[in-house]
């Protein structure tokens, strides 16, 4: 694309999660990332560093709102017992203005810790749930044109 209407970058202001098919209304914000795992190869006649990937790792983070006790409620019991819960979750980033929607579903969601208490006076609350995945779909895509 060699140039693009200002009005087409997208706003965040329209980005949904469902965690497990639930709608997750209280989303503020949603980050997840692929890093590649790289060992250096090294090789004679070149003094530049070469690199061969040998692993990957999916991590993210989901930012919330508090409105209820999900998370407590998803995780508590399995944890107490000494189990894993997964996860399944959807992102769909949007807008009016945009050349379409992007959605992006990750698999085998394991979340990193439980906030049981996170408050202050005076101050709105919010959840931060980092969370670790093994593999994602690209659901749908924005093309330009």
């Amino acid at each position: 694309m060699k140039e693009y209407k200002v009005e087409k970058v997208i706003n965040g202001t329209f980005g949904e999660v469902w965690v497990d098919g639930d709608y997750m209304a209280e989303a503020t914000g949603m980050e997840a990332k692929v890093t590649l795992e790289k060992e250096e190869v090294k090789q004679s006649g070149t003094l530049s560093k070469g690199y061969k990937v040998t692993g990957i790792e999916g991590k993210g983070t989901l930012k919330l709102n508090k409105v209820t006790s999900y998370f407590i409620t998803k995780l508590s019991d399995n944890l107490k017992k000494g189990k894993t819960t997964t996860a399944t979750i959807i992102s769909n980033l949007k807008d009016p203005d945009a050349l379409g929607n992007e959605r992006i579903q990750l698999n085998g969601c394991v979340f990193d810790e439980l906030t049981l208490i996170n408050w202050e006076v005076k101050k709105l609350t919010e959840e931060s749930i980092p969370f670790t995945f093994t593999s994602w779909n690209v659901l749908d895509k924005i093309v330009g044109k």
